[in-house]
């Protein structure tokens, strides 16, 4: 890949399916992507789709739980193209709905770790890429306190309380902070809270990429 594109830099982390990917691919139409995710099969899909439709893209094949190699991310984004104009946060962990008292351990090691500690580490290693004229994208889920929700519902709150904080501290200064809420989609975390649902009628998450987009525009 050529290091002289002159197309702003957009950072997706959650970026191998559902809103994480479609946003991938609206923001490719007009900034160089760097992708991240775990899966490496489905980032290698979406380079594929971003390439076809005329795009660009890195792709990180990394957990964003893993603080040495984000932070290694981060730096090499430094140092080779100097900052981000957006950063978007599409990843998550959805532990399987259940009740609080049967909440397994290692369900909620994960859900605090991927949707609370990763965001209170990320702000800090993205904020001075972003600068004061960068944007960055978090997703609402308000789930906190309905039942069955214990893991995801407390993390996500959690998640996007740290965010709204951000947004408050930079109101006057920058970066933007967006909290944004998008339709129900057929995703697959969707998916895991509602098995058997009629997916008929829910937004495709390429649609709520659009919407959202022009959102933040």
């Amino acid at each position: 890949m050529d290091t002289s594109t002159p197309l702003p830099i957009a950072l997706v982390t959650g970026a191998s399916r559902g809103l994480g990917a479609a946003m991938a691919e609206a923001l490719a139409k007009t900034h160089h992507v760097v992708a991240v995710a775990r899966t490496t099969g489905a980032l290698e899909e979406l380079d594929d789709r971003i390439q076809a439709a005329g795009g660009q893209a890195t792709l990180a094949p990394m957990d964003i739980t893993n603080t040495g190699a984000m932070a290694q991310l981060c730096r090499s984004i430094h140092d080779r193209w100097g900052a981000v104009a957006t950063w978007v946060h599409a990843a998550v962990h959805a532990a399987p709905l259940t009740p609080v008292a049967h909440l397994s351990e290692g369900d909620w090691a994960k859900s605090v770790a991927c949707n609370v500690t990763a965001t209170g580490i990320l702000i800090p290693f993205i904020a001075p890429l972003l600068g004061t004229d960068g944007q960055a994208v978090f997703f609402e889920d308000p789930r906190a306190g309905e039942k069955f929700y214990g893991a995801y519902g407390a993390t996500k709150a959690s998640q996007i309380a740290l965010a709204r904080s951000w947004q408050a501290e930079t109101a006057k200064t920058g970066p933007r902070v967006h909290i944004l809420a998008p339709a129900p989609m057929p995703t697959a975390t969707r998916a895991r809270f509602h098995p058997g649902e009629d997916r008929e009628g829910l937004a495709s998450p390429r649609d709520e990429a659009a919407r959202l987009m022009a959102a933040l525009s």
